[in-house]
């Protein structure tokens, strides 16, 4: 993966200054709105030069068409560097033998509430997982609702990219990952049998597993709660599943 595609983009005159106050993170450069003033662009340009960060004045619509939005952007944008982010694919191989076997991955299926995602970040990654799939397509993207929900973890998080759900799951059978998904009417999560090298499939918030995804686990489990809930929330849900394969490691 190059560079460019572990960069994650970050909006809003606020969330940019925070970045910038970060000196472990490199931000690649900042884009400011021609027409934008006011003291935290002042700051932010101060900053940014402190830290010799490009920063280019650009037309206004150059800012919302790298925000992939007119909301949110507040006339400012930065590229910032996720180290951790890899392809799935180059993840597999880089843990096809030895003491890298075993290892465990959470994958989202469809998982499209920008939060959701984001405090699914913080909490893999505060549990040690190795890795969570974030495919690019039919999951919510890494964009500054899930840094904001992560509280800035995203930007380490374990992130590993590929087009989508069915792909993410033939790469990881095909790397012999045992699929385990998280749905209702499976063995309990506290007393089932957990893989050595196990991919654990996060369904969507409404609809449960995807139909691939249902077809491809090997095993399925569930998180035993009261009959008086219907079921977790899906970043609850994903918390309880890696603190529990933490603990089992």
């Amino acid at each position: 993966m190059s560079p460019r595609d572990r960069l994650i983009t970050v909006m809003g005159r606020k969330p940019v200054v925070e970045a910038l106050h970060d000196d472990g993170l490199t931000i690649e450069k900042i884009l400011i709105a021609e027409s934008a003033r006011g003291r935290e662009i002042d700051t932010i340009s101060g900053m940014a030069a402190s830290r010799r960060i490009e920063v280019r004045r650009v037309p206004e619509q150059k800012v919302t068409a790298v925000a992939r939005s007119s909301r949110h952007h507040q006339g400012v944008v930065a590229d910032v560097v996720a180290p951790q982010m890899q392809r799935l694919d180059d993840f597999c191989e880089q843990r096809r033998r030895g003491k890298d076997w075993a290892c465990s991955v959470l994958v989202l299926d469809r998982v499209h509430n920008p939060s959701n995602v984001g405090m699914i970040l913080r909490s893999a990654t505060a549990a040690g997982l190795d890795g969570v799939v974030v495919p690019h397509r039919g999951t919510a993207d890494v964009g500054p609702l899930v840094i904001k929900a992560s509280a800035g973890v995203a930007f380490r998080a374990p992130i590993l990219r590929c087009e989508d759900t069915d792909e993410a799951l033939s790469i990881l059978t095909d790397h012999r990952f045992t699929i385990v998904g998280l749905d209702a009417g499976g063995d309990s999560l506290f007393d089932a049998e957990l893989p050595d090298r196990g991919a654990y499939v996060i369904g969507n918030e409404t609809e449960g597993l995807s139909l691939a995804a249902s077809h491809a686990s090997a095993a399925t489990v569930t998180i035993p709660i009261a009959e008086e809930v219907e079921s977790l929330n899906a970043a609850v849900a994903a918390s309880l599943l890696v603190f529990e394969v933490a603990r089992r490691r």
